[in-house]
């Protein structure tokens, strides 16, 4: 948080009240479909190792 009871938006960096904020940690409805949609495209990801698939399981096809 920044100023007392005030937040930055990781999006568009707006400050905005956290008190009373349904949208927090964002400043608005839009700034949090932004984030969401960056999730969905698989523009954010968190590191580590890939779990397997139904493909990679070592085992021939029929």
């Amino acid at each position: 948080m920044t100023s007392e009871g005030m937040l930055r938006c990781p999006i568009c960096k707006k400050e905005r009240a956290w008190k009373d904020n349904p949208f927090r940690p964002f400043c608005s409805e839009r700034c949090r479909l932004i984030d969401l949609g960056q999730w969905a495209g698989e523009r954010y990801r968190i590191p580590g190792e890939r779990p397997p698939t139904g493909d990679d399981s070592g085992e021939e096809k029929k």
